[in-house]
């Protein structure tokens, strides 16, 4: 075996790079934490190269004993990179050197594909009936014209992923052609043969490199269902989001319209069926005489409500069970999977466990809703993820006020008991206070629960028209983000100097992916936006040499979980607000400056329009868990800066288009992609990666209660569900009236605050 040195010499000379002494460091940590296994946290600064630095070891490793390693991210454009862009080239250049060519996969959710077996007919009509007339008539609106694309697509595709089809379709349309993972007939169903989630994951045994997502990693971890191959090394890249990732996947909920729909689906299959609809009738009312916000005990009706529900799921379930000698089928599958989550989901509340928080949250559309999740996921991801294999945590925001005490605490690494770790910070090759400057607008107004204030706009018109546009708004609401585009669309259009050169395009006019390749391709442009826009946008180059951030990202005050997390740490005597409010604001804060400098001659300005940066007595911590910028309040000074750039700006980079993708998830006309039809891999083939096809056509749009919806919006929607993010906050992320959001969701198929988008199997 060639030594590491070796092979990351080979891997950054086929990337076209330069060898960079944080990347060399953070491999030989990463080779060294897997021969001992000692876990491993490292901050590696953006431009370290970190993927190469543990894909490399990785590489090495699994080659070594026969085993896969696993990468996990958070986010889909870290996994398209590794696939796309970084394991082609690492394996095209390791080749040589090891004899054969490194293989890898994607490994995602079972909802996120086609099922064979219900296109076929397998499984009961869901609440539109379009499988229960045959052929869809396409005069059936716009969820049937869906269908039946999708109907047509899977004739086409190899994959069957979700992620290829584009443009996209609502969730309700993909519920009609694809199953749960709860739901799935598994190795009964009679199209096994055929699945695309069976054959996806044949493809995936025995590769090299596995990389799927937080959620996935942690559920494969928690229930020991092997979706994974074993393995013994685990990468978990963003490992900033890891928390509310897992967070967000052991959360439950219980409500009366999952009673009605439970009941439903079981129907005449259990004599027993209208008692779940009678006990969630008893829940409802309830639950509708209990005030919103956290319950710090189970009152007695509520108990008493629950434990009706319980029991008499427990009933029917045994009465859906198939009679003797016969199998189960796909009607009696799902209503199982219905029937067995409110089971499960009212004895945990009922257990009243030490660590769970339960609420109740007032849903204009669904009603009230009974909510638990885990204060904390300390001890779970210690006993289920560290113990058995090694672990490397890497992201460029691990250290949070210069220490990795914080974010180690939260993941079960501190404390008695606590597995051996080291953190390391391989620092970044940017000169950060030579290139950024950090810029407190200290003279604007403390941010209030208005909006912006007339001298915020101000201050943000100055800062752009100095930058020629060029600026990335990172804002804390979509309210905000919109206010910020309304206003500053008036003043630039005013203007006959600007003659319009200044765009600004706002997150929810289209795909997030979409505007973010169009802000990259023209300088004169600006993109606002929240959520998704504060990390993962990665725009190199002059067409984003300003950042702007309006308020510091506090969690909501009444946050069930944020309030609980503090409580407890007060209790005990620490600083709650510190240790949850404060640190999950820097983290925030760290993810959205580092949007700004992303290359080595990268040049720009992070401004921050909240002057509590540098008034306020936890700013130094704050300002600690930012990059080094060169610090100043002087504005005028910040102006001169930004016109300078934007006179000297170098034209912007190219921007590449989205690839469409075979079983494996590796790009079509790549080796990879090849290995999924041939079922082998040439060792001499390193062709490069295909050419990328043409951009897609704009995204459809669907009509609630006026408002034209755009998929940017719905992708919206998406995450704030998977966030867990309630009725009115996603209400006032979008800045619509919540009834229209409410009619949305249901076209969706979604339930705000359910995390429902997270099928893990």
């Amino acid at each position: 075996m060639p030594t590491l040195d070796d092979l990351l010499a080979a891997a950054v000379s086929g990337v076209k790079g330069s060898e960079r002494p944080g990347q060399v460091s953070m491999a030989k940590a990463v080779a060294h934490a897997v021969d001992s296994g000692e876990h491993l946290l490292v901050q590696a600064g953006t431009g370290t190269g970190k993927s190469l630095a543990y894909l490399v070891p990785a590489v090495q490793h699994a080659m070594e004993v026969g085993k896969p390693a696993v990468v996990a991210t958070a986010t889909l454009a870290l996994q398209a990179q590794i696939v796309d862009r970084d394991m082609p080239r690492v394996a095209d250049s390791l080749a040589p050197l090891l004899g054969r060519r490194p293989t890898y996969a994607i490994v995602k959710g079972r909802r996120n594909y086609l099922c064979t077996h219900k296109l076929e007919g397998g499984f009961p009509d869901d609440e539109e009936g379009l499988f229960g007339v045959g052929d869809v008539d396409q005069q059936a609106g716009w969820l049937g014209k869906e269908v039946v694309r999708l109907r047509e697509w899977a004739d086409e595709t190899e994959s069957g992923d979700r992620d290829e089809l584009v443009p996209g379709v609502s969730e309700r349309a993909w519920r009609q052609v694809s199953v749960s993972a709860h739901e799935c007939l598994g190795g009964r169903c009679p199209m096994v043969a055929e699945c695309f989630v069976e054959r996806s994951r044949e493809a995936a045994k025995g590769v090299d490199v596995i990389v799927t997502n937080h959620s996935f990693m942690a559920i494969d971890a928690f229930e020991g269902r092997q979706m994974l191959p074993e393995h013994d090394v685990l990468v978990v890249d963003e490992a900033h989001e890891l928390v509310d990732r897992v967070t967000a996947t052991i959360t439950d909920e219980v409500t009366p319209g999952m009673a009605r729909a439970a009941a439903k689906r079981a129907g005449r299959q259990a004599e027993s069926s209208e008692s779940i609809d009678d006990a969630g009738t008893f829940l409802e009312s309830v639950l509708d005489e209990l005030p919103e916000g956290r319950l710090t005990g189970i009152p007695d009706n509520l108990g008493l409500a629950l434990a009706r529900l319980r029991d008499t799921t427990r009933q029917v379930t045994t009465e859906l069970k198939p009679p003797p000698g016969q199998e189960v089928d796909g009607a009696r599958q799902v209503a199982r999977a219905a029937v067995e989550e409110l089971h499960d989901n009212a004895s945990r509340v009922l257990e009243q466990r030490e660590l769970d928080v339960v609420w109740v949250n007032k849903d204009p559309r669904r009603g009230s809703v009974l909510r638990v999740a885990p204060m904390s996921v300390a001890m779970l991801v210690r006993d289920k993820v560290f113990e058995d294999r090694t672990v490397i945590l890497t992201s460029a925001t691990l250290e949070l006020g210069g220490t990795f005490d914080a974010v180690a605490g939260t993941i079960g690494l501190r404390g008695e008991g606590a597995p051996t770790w080291t953190g390391l910070d391989v620092g970044s090759p940017f000169d950060y206070p030579q290139q950024g400057i950090a810029y407190v607008a200290k003279h604007l107004p403390p941010p209030g629960r208005d909006g912006a204030s007339p001298e915020m706009f101000d201050e943000i018109e100055a800062l752009v028209r100095a930058a020629g546009g060029r600026t990335l708004g990172l804002f804390s609401s979509m309210r905000a983000a919109r206010a910020a585009t309304d206003e500053l669309r008036q003043r630039l259009a005013a203007d006959p100097s600007t003659d319009g050169e200044v765009a600004v395009l706002c997150q929810g006019e289209d795909q997030i992916s979409t505007l973010v390749r169009q802000f990259a391709r023209d300088p004169r442009t600006c993109l606002f936006g929240t959520l998704s826009l504060w990390q993962g946008v990665d725009v190199p180059g002059s067409s984003c040499q300003l950042v702007i951030i309006d308020r510091i990202p506090f969690p909501r005050p009444d946050d069930p979980l944020a309030s609980a997390r503090s409580q407890a740490i007060a209790r005990m005597g620490g600083n709650g607000f510190m240790a949850v409010s404060a640190t999950h604001a820097a983290l925030r804060l760290a993810q959205g400056a580092g949007r700004l400098i992303r290359r080595g001659d990268d040049r720009g300005v992070v401004a921050f329009l909240d002057s509590r940066m540098m008034s306020a007595r936890y700013a130094g911590f704050l300002q600690r868990s930012l990059p080094p910028f060169w610090p100043t309040s002087d504005r005028a000074l910040v102006l001169n800066a930004l016109k300078r750039l934007d006179e000297t700006a170098p034209p912007p980079e190219d921007v590449a288009e989205p690839a469409l993708r075979g079983l494996t998830g590796a790009v079509r006309g790549t080796a990879m992609g090849d290995a999924e039809t041939t079922g082998a891999v040439d060792a001499t083939d390193t062709r490069p990666v295909a050419t990328a096809p043409p951009p897609a056509p704009a995204a459809r749009t669907a009509v609630t209660q006026g408002h034209a919806w755009t998929a940017e919006e719905d992708e919206e929607l998406r995450d704030g569900v998977e966030l867990g993010l309630d009725l009115e906050e996603l209400s006032e992320s979008l800045e619509l009236p919540s009834e229209v959001i409410a009619a949305r969701l249901e076209g969706l198929g979604l339930e705000p605050g359910s995390g429902s988008m997270l099928d893990l199997d």
